[in-house]
């Protein structure tokens, strides 16, 4: 019977959830589990990692807070290693460039060797003083200053391939018009 102006359309049938048992028309009904995907969406797809999306300034606080446990971790478990603390910079920076929010991709870059100096700071040799500490930290951006740049331009091509993406995914989603050729006439 085709819908008229007083009956609504009929609908397709979806799943109905009634006291944590998923049913579908015509299925045996199964247990949904408490806070998965599958219970939440009624999917059967399996669940995905987390894809969180950080904001420029919570980029920043991200990896300074994880390169300071880092620089701790490293102080403790491998006698302040400057090479460990350099090879654990990189997956980071790295994860930095991929987590943060499209309209914030210039954040990583530039949060990323405040990030490192920051972190520094656990894993630097204990001097005398102030002046013996800000010493320290110097001689150990200059002797690490390889790591330093490997993870701030990890960083930023991982930006820079989140963008080129970006921006293709735009444009074939909105393709522009070819100009019609002109056609002289004499």
């Amino acid at each position: 019977m085709p819908p008229t102006p007083h009956t609504p359309p009929t609908r397709p049938v979806r799943p109905v959830r009634a006291a944590g048992v998923v049913r579908t028309a015509g299925a045996v009904p199964r247990p949904a589990a408490r806070g998965s995907a599958s219970a939440a969406t009624g999917s059967t797809r399996p669940r995905r990692l987390p894809n969180p999306r950080l904001t420029g300034l919570g980029s920043g606080l991200f990896s300074i807070a994880v390169m300071c446990a880092l620089g701790s971790l490293d102080s403790l478990l491998f006698g302040a290693s400057l090479t460990v603390y350099g090879v654990l910079f990189l997956p980071v920076s790295v994860l930095t460039g991929l987590w943060v929010r499209p309209g914030d991709l210039l954040a990583p870059p530039v949060a990323m060797p405040i990030a490192f100096a920051v972190g520094l700071l656990p894993v630097i040799e204990d001097g005398d003083g102030l002046g013996a500490r800000m010493m320290g930290l110097v001689t150990a951006l200059a002797t690490e200053a390889g790591w330093l740049y490997a993870g701030t331009l990890a960083a930023a091509v991982t930006i820079l391939v989140r963008g080129v993406r970006r921006a293709t995914a735009r444009r074939r989603a909105n393709p522009r018009p070819r100009p019609r050729p002109r056609i002289r006439r004499p």
